[in-house]
């Protein structure tokens, strides 16, 4: 059985106190787009679960991977024969995309669905909380805003379906643990859900990612990413997540917009396209 993980994009993410457990409380919009890796897994002889990496390089050990971490939760809980399981990355990783926690939550759809599980919703979001704090909003798939340390999900009638979107991988991965050092937690006037009530047109200069200013500095050619996107006519660019990806919204998209973004990988495509929410 086949599945096919999306990616996802943070619009606008603030930072606003550091927890008691260690995490942080956050407040972003969270976007899914059709960026996908491609996911199989077949029942197998031997004693498996047996992992096949292909495509873009993933650092770690296999038994670091996310999708051997969701199956491990499920086996604990529920019989599972042996497996085969192939994961082809296509979404960088380290790029602040989300694809790793999109990997797992998969991970967990297809064990459920292939070996007919029945595994509820509430069982099902309690996994995916363990496997990382951005995965419970794979489970819907959907526009969404996030609060809490990103398990908090209120789903939004955000459409960006008219809009194409560009974004734009620079060959560095940041680590997510060390992106929170650099960041001073602070509440800022006024919601995010307001200001991306407005339309996107206005969201340059009112929609703020935190971690932009400490990673710019650190990484002075990721603003010029996003100053060359709004060169080439994007409305809205951002950092998503904590980087390295950066992320333009276009209402008519340059044919040779690859070309302005040397020595880094470039998606662009339609908002909507290959995302379906979860149980649809």
């Amino acid at each position: 059985m086949i599945c096919f993980p999306n990616a996802k994009v943070n619009i606008g993410l603030k930072v606003l106190r550091r927890r008691a457990d260690g995490y942080h409380d956050i407040e972003s919009l969270l976007y899914p787009i059709g960026w996908c890796d491609i996911l199989e897994v077949v029942p197998c002889e031997g004693e498996g679960p047996f992992l096949e990496l292909t495509g873009t390089p993933i650092p770690g050990t296999p038994g670091e991977n996310m999708v051997m971490k969701a199956f491990s939760l499920v086996r604990k809980h529920h019989p599972l024969p042996s497996c085969g399981i192939h994961l082809h990355k296509v979404i960088p990783a380290g790029s602040g995309l989300g694809g790793g926690s999109a990997d797992g939550v998969f991970m967990l759809h297809l064990l459920n669905r292939q070996f007919g599980l029945s595994i509820g919703i509430d069982e099902m979001t309690s996994m995916a909380g363990k496997l990382g704090s951005d995965c419970p909003f794979f489970l819907r798939n959907r526009p969404a805003l996030v609060t809490g340390k990103g398990d908090r999900i209120e789903v939004v009638e955000t459409d960006l379906s008219s809009y194409t979107w560009v974004i734009v991988v620079p060959e560095i991965r940041i680590s997510t643990r060390e992106a929170y050092t650099w960041i001073t937690p602070a509440t800022p006037p006024g919601s995010l859900a307001s200001r991306i009530s407005r339309p996107v047109e206005e969201w340059r200069g009112q929609v703020f990612n935190d971690f932009e200013d400490p990673v710019f500095q650190r990484f002075p050619h990721l603003p010029v990413i996003r100053d060359t996107l709004y060169n080439r006519g994007a409305v809205y660019a951002s950092l998503t997540g904590s980087g390295s990806a950066i992320f333009g919204l276009f209402r008519e998209l340059p044919c040779d917009i690859a070309g302005s973004f040397p020595g880094c990988t470039v998606w662009a495509d339609h908002s909507g396209k290959g995302v379906r929410p979860m149980g649809d």
